[in-house]
């Protein structure tokens, strides 16, 4: 027994240093680690960032602790597996690189990432997580390792919260695009605007030169009256492009008066049509109205609707051959009212659809008779914007047009004040193909 002492006092002194070793290197690695954080703080804190390292697989092994101030999120959420959870799952492989490259090699890594923030917006049934736009950029750990080379070979990645700097870069391309789309619609305007003036003005001065000059006058009273026709005729066409682009600059710049009052649309329409039914009879084509009894009355600007109602039968009747048929109809709906111009004219090719609305633009059909402005329905787009309307055109090529107005009852104006955005259909709805108003009287104009 007393031999076997030296060996127990020998085995305790041994085990006695081994344990004083474990606690004396346990304690060295937890110094370490803190001093490799107190790095990462004082890094995190020049680069104004999140700092992490992240080991194999992306694997966060420490966050600097300014994380919840800048990203929201506790570090012990982002610890192992929690960082690479939250970033969007296209961008993820481009994180694993990012961090693979930067372990790998000496040089600083890039990266961009979406990740789902603390934020998240109520869409009633659920609630949808807002990303952050995260730049991050990673190296390999090196000289910030500390601790006998624990951690050298991780990377040290350094994000920032770039999402405010890229909504306003998002912000500043899109007004970019819209000056120079503004930019090449003035260009577009003056150059179709010059010659809309200077095709009639041509007219006017080369008629009215050929009547006084005396040598170059004809002596048949009759030629000398079709001159004179056709100055009068050239003059009511220009003043009715000034007036037009006079209506379209006050709508484009907001500066067109609006006046509300309550008023019946029935009277409205019969006026309307009484005041195109001499053009309708003269191009031989049939013009009916079709409302229901006790339509309601619609507060708005009297005057605009008018106009509105104006030009979109003027417009059906010019394009629709003799024998065609113009109709206009009431259609009542839920806190609005439907107002309805349809033809069996020569119709609109699909290709031109887009277009519909823009000044000067006249859609290029193989049955076109008739010249114009192309001002007619820039004006009710705008018309019917300030009212806080909404406009459709369906159109088929040697079917017909239907332009579908959709005004509020309570005369609730457009906030922009812009005009109103034309949705297209390359077809005719079987509604408009058919007459839909068994339960209408339908009176016959012209």
């Amino acid at each position: 027994m007393l031999s076997l002492l030296p060996i127990m006092i020998t085995a305790t002194a041994i085990a006695t240093i081994a344990g004083i070793g474990l606690v004396c290197r346990w304690r060295l690695h937890r110094f370490a680690e803190q001093a490799r954080a107190g790095r990462y703080d004082n890094l995190a804190d020049a680069a104004g960032a999140l700092v992490i390292r992240c080991g194999r697989s992306g694997s966060v092994k420490s966050v600097s602790s300014n994380c919840e101030s800048l990203l929201g999120v506790p570090a012990s959420e982002l610890m192992g597996r929690g960082f690479f959870e939250r970033v969007q799952v296209a961008d993820r492989p481009a994180f694993l690189k990012a961090i693979s490259d930067a372990r790998a090699g000496a040089v600083t890594v890039s990266a961009a990432l979406r990740w789902r923030g603390a934020v998240r917006v109520d869409r009633g049934d659920y609630a949808e997580p807002v990303f952050l736009c995260l730049e991050l950029r990673a190296r390999r750990g090196g000289d910030l390792a500390a601790g006998g080379g624990h951690g050298i070979d991780d990377a040290i990645a350094i994000i920032r919260d770039v999402t405010q700097e890229k909504q306003t870069e998002a912000e500043r391309d899109e007004a970019l695009a819209a000056a120079q789309e503004a930019a090449l619609g003035k260009d577009y305007f003056l150059a179709h605007a010059g010659h809309e003036l200077r095709t009639p003005l041509n007219a006017i001065v080369g008629f009215s030169e050929l009547l006084a000059n005396p040598p170059l006058s004809l002596p048949d009273i009759e030629k000398q009256r079709e001159y004179a026709r056709i100055i009068h005729q050239s003059g009511l066409h220009l003043l009715d492009v000034v007036n037009s682009i006079s209506n379209i600059s006050k709508i484009q710049s907001n500066c067109l008066a609006v006046e509300r009052e309550p008023f019946a649309v029935a009277p409205l329409i019969d006026l309307c049509c009484d005041m195109v039914k001499l053009h309708a009879q003269k191009s031989g084509v049939e013009l009916l109205r079709a409302y229901p009894e006790n339509l309601a009355e619609i507060t708005g600007d009297r005057r605009a609707c008018a106009q509105i109602l104006v030009n979109l039968l003027s417009n059906a009747i010019k394009f629709t051959p003799p024998n065609g048929t113009v109709t206009i109809s009431v259609r009542p709906q839920p806190q609005a009212l439907q107002i309805v111009v349809a033809d069996t004219g020569i119709g609109i090719a699909e290709h031109d659809l887009a277009r519909l609305g823009d000044p000067f633009f006249q859609a290029k059909t193989s049955g076109r008779t008739q010249n114009g402005s192309g001002l007619g329905l820039s004006i009710v787009r705008g018309l019917v914007g300030l009212q806080g309307g909404t406009i459709a055109v369906a159109s088929k090529p040697d079917k017909g047009t239907s332009v579908h107005i959709l005004l509020p009852l309570d005369g609730v104006a457009a906030k922009s004040g812009m005009p109103a955005k034309i949705q297209t259909v390359a077809d005719l709805p079987r509604s408009d193909r058919h007459d839909p108003h068994n339960h209408m009287t339908v009176q016959k104009i012209a």
